[in-house]
């Protein structure tokens, strides 16, 4: 069986494999896929104006989130989906804040110039020049809670380094937790950072802090999910298919309460946007996020 292309991207990035031209094009297109275009650059060591555009991009990246930082010093807040195991330029900077913080956050960031784009129940968007900065409550898509944000901030927060700059986050157990609801509850897809994320830092701590959030399910299906990934049995992004998406969400419901209460908000949230239909069929056909 021909290897599949994403382990031919984990090879490119362990520097065990050296694609020619053609086959570098195909796996640059996984690598950004998987939001692993930087690392894959790197390892190849070009182009050298792609390499040098993505290194601009990540500075551009870490300055925003400095300043951010910043603002928030003195605040109750921790950054997640955050610590990676490779470095990698994100879309957007996920913030967990204290319920009692997020006016003080929201101002802050104003005087720096960010604007509101949207506030919801359980977050907060701001945005400036193109960087954007969700403010959580409470991990939450669709107005629906799947993690206990006062939990996080309160038992696995901790003091993290950011540029050299002092910062807070969430450990690295933590992160896998996150990790896994995240791409199971929110998004239904599985990228191949999520399986780096889970192949470095599985522990013991990642399992502790996914039965306290009640996500002990979310973890299963992303490790089932990254084994196909591992085997050569299937490409990443992967899709999670209705009956791993039936399982993750029946047993959310039966066992978090918070979960429960939160999930008819799912048909308002859809229900308050004009364009319900053409979102969700955007959803179903999009390839990563």
């Amino acid at each position: 069986m021909p290897e599949s292309e994403s382990l031919k991207l984990l090879r490119v990035l362990s520097g065990s494999y050296r694609p020619g031209a053609i086959e570098a094009a195909r796996l640059a297109e996984r690598a950004r896929l998987n939001k692993l275009y930087l690392a894959f650059l790197r390892a190849l060591g070009g182009p050298r104006d792609e390499l040098t555009r993505e290194e601009a991009r990540y500075r551009w990246f870490l300055g925003n989130a400095v300043e951010v930082v910043g603002a928030l010093r003195g605040l109750e807040y921790a950054l997640f989906k955050f610590r990676r195991p490779v470095e990698h330029v994100s879309v957007d900077l996920d913030v967990l804040i204290g319920r009692g913080c997020v006016a003080r956050a929201v101002r802050a960031l104003r005087d720096r110039g960010f604007r509101i784009v949207v506030a919801e129940p359980y977050t907060v968007t701001l945005e400036r020049r193109g960087f954007i900065v969700d403010l959580y409550t409470e991990p939450a898509f669709a107005w629906v809670v799947y993690m206990d944000g006062g939990r996080l901030l309160r038992e696995c927060s901790e003091d993290v380094e950011l540029a050299g700059v002092p910062a807070r986050g969430l450990p690295r157990g933590a992160e896998v937790a996150v990790a896994a609801a995240h791409a199971v509850y929110k998004e239904h897809l599985v990228l191949l950072l999520d399986c780096l994320v889970a192949w470095s830092w599985l522990d013991s701590e990642a399992w502790s802090v996914a039965a306290e959030c009640g996500v002990e399910a979310a973890l299963a299906e992303l490790l089932g999910a990254c084994g196909l990934v591992a085997g050569g049995l299937a490409e990443a992004p992967l899709r999670l298919g209705p009956g791993a998406l039936l399982r993750a969400y029946a047993g959310k419901a039966a066992r978090d309460p918070a979960f429960r209460a939160t999930l008819p908000n799912a048909l308002r949230y859809l229900l308050s946007r004009g364009d319900a239909g053409a979102r969700v069929l955007a959803r179903i056909a999009r390839k990563s996020y």
